[in-house]
């Protein structure tokens, strides 16, 4: 109940402040490719509910529909040149205060992936982190922030995702849900800022 509050005061708050913002990402967007805004795509949820997350659109839009891949890696030529700006600080996330105002997501939590990665999650793990809501940032958030660019320099990004980077995300969802609490979510919320102002240790 107080975890619902606190996300439900969070988002409404966050989207009334970056209402102004999120309305000039959406001219720009369109004004530097032909498409959408937004960017909906299948993820996981509670319970193993499929939910369609948001996100402003940073691929061109023939790109973003396309199969195969389901990672970015490094210089990515799908990705537009707002986009590259929108990910470097992870503006691109804002409109998931949506998901969170519909109860699909949370503040924080594990981050929600798509069933081709959920698929590989050990049983009694994915039992575990998909007890609780996803969420717009966690642990493995901060600590995976330059993700992109951690795949760039692997010989085989999407097999190192699947086979390294993907358990060890796994590892601070674990952590995370076992531990949950609405102190570590306020920890969580700071260390986010304080990342994408520059002011967490790398």
């Amino acid at each position: 109940m107080f975890k619902r509050v606190f996300d439900l005061c969070i988002a409404s708050c966050a989207l009334l402040v970056s209402a102004p913002l999120m309305a000039i990402i959406a001219v720009w967007i369109k004004l530097d490719s032909p498409g959408p805004v937004l960017f909906r795509q299948d993820r996981v949820g509670l319970r193993g509910r499929l939910f369609a997350i948001y996100k402003f659109r940073t691929m061109f839009a023939a790109a973003s529909g396309t199969s195969g891949a389901q990672i970015t890696v490094g210089a990515d030529p799908r990705i537009t040149r707002a986009g590259r700006f929108l990910r470097r600080h992870k503006l691109d996330e804002l409109p998931q205060l949506i998901n969170v105002l519909k109860g699909e997501m949370s503040v924080v939590g594990p981050r929600p992936e798509v069933p081709r990665y959920v698929a590989l999650y050990p049983p009694e793990t994915r039992e575990l982190v998909l007890s609780v809501r996803p969420g717009i940032t966690d642990l493995a958030s901060i600590a995976y922030r330059d993700e992109n660019a951690l795949l760039a320099q692997a010989a085989e990004p999407e097999a190192h995702y699947a086979q390294v980077v993907l358990p060890a995300k796994l590892a601070y969802c674990v952590q995370y849900v076992q531990t949950r609490s609405l102190w570590l979510d306020l920890v969580i919320v700071w260390r986010t800022v304080a990342a994408l102002l520059g002011r967490e240790d790398r």
